[in-house]
């Protein structure tokens, strides 16, 4: 179960990481929620994704319950 929940968290990674490409497009919108810090300076650059990674885990607990009952 647990080899299944780091595959799943590397599936979305991989997936947060192409949104920045041309081809993901609708999914830009993930790291830009209301709630995601960022602050940005001259040589200063601080990111917190609070609302994006809340979102992350409770759809990744809905898929391990989800799981938990089929298995």
């Amino acid at each position: 179960m647990l080899i299944l929940t780091g595959i799943i968290i590397l599936l979305m990674g991989i997936i947060l990481y192409l949104t920045e490409e041309s081809k993901f497009k609708w999914l830009s919108w993930f790291g830009n929620l209301p709630g995601d810090i960022k602050i940005e300076k001259e040589n200063f650059k601080l990111y917190i994704p609070l609302v994006s990674m809340l979102i992350i885990s409770i759809a990744l607990s809905i898929i391990i319950r989800i799981l938990k009952k089929f298995f």
